[in-house]
């Protein structure tokens, strides 16, 4: 059975600290105690370490030795216009666990009014969300959640592959985009717009600025479950490549 990763801050002269409520989630919730072992992490480097003190709101970790990091795939990024934010947190949870490298959230014209300046607020809250889903699968990297920009900002992504996810009809599938792009690479964006979809205008400028248009099939899928949907069709699609011949820079 696969041991139970946690985040933390740092690791100095060979120990690392967690204080306050996710310390006290490891005493009080997972009754962590001095001797037990688990792997830690510290956004670089993935380690064996053994628990020597744990009481209240404070661990300490001792670390026993350094684990091998997996290979680095292609990084993928996701671009969601702003939409009602118990479904935009349900999606960045299951993102996480997906592998996503970079969230980047942007206001399009047709989201909802009064999310821009809430999603300022909120992203404390959502890099809280990623770093448990991140333990929970695993994952040796914490996401990057960026604070919000606008739809300009977000058309700048400088990803290799730059996928723009529209529900308009006859688009060749994101699989199929995917496939015909000349050679995999290390960076993939895929844009997304909001509930109530794009605008001609956004959809030009898509266009203009080097995205590709493609779709999920004819199926109208709410904004979080297309977004779960085409990131998981583009790691696995990641995969299968990076298993069959090298990456491009």
């Amino acid at each position: 059975m696969a041991r139970r990763r946690f985040f933390v801050p740092e690791v100095r002269r060979g120990t690392a600290e967690l204080a306050g409520a996710e310390a006290e989630h490891l005493v009080r919730v997972l009754r962590v105690e001095a001797g037990q072992v688990f792997e830690i992490s510290d956004n670089s480097q993935v380690y064996l370490a053994e628990v020597i003190a744990a009481r209240k709101s404070f661990v300490q970790f001792q670390v026993l030795e350094t684990l091998p990091m997996p290979e680095v795939g292609a990084g993928v990024t996701i671009l969601p216009a702003l939409f009602k934010f118990d479904s935009f947190e349900w999606m960045i949870e299951k993102a996480t666990e997906l592998g996503v490298t970079a969230i980047q959230p942007f206001e399009a014209v047709r989201s909802e009014r009064g999310l821009l300046q809430a999603s300022l607020k909120r992203r404390t809250r959502w890099e809280r969300i990623a770093l448990e889903a991140s333990q929970q699968s695993r994952r040796a990297h914490l996401p990057e959640i960026s604070a919000t920009v606008d739809f300009a900002s977000a058309l700048a992504s400088p990803a290799r592959v730059r996928l723009m996810l529209d529900e308009s009809p006859g688009l060749t599938p994101v699989l199929n985009t995917l496939r015909d792009s000349p050679r995999p690479a290390r960076s993939v964006s895929l844009i997304f717009g909001p509930e109530g979809g794009w605008t001609e205008a956004e959809r030009s400028a898509g266009v203009e600025s080097g995205w590709v248009r493609c779709s999920l099939g004819a199926m109208i899928l709410r904004a979080e479950t297309a977004i779960v949907s085409a990131l998981a069709v583009t790691q696995a699609f990641l995969c299968s490549v990076a298993d069959s011949r090298p990456l491009s820079e």
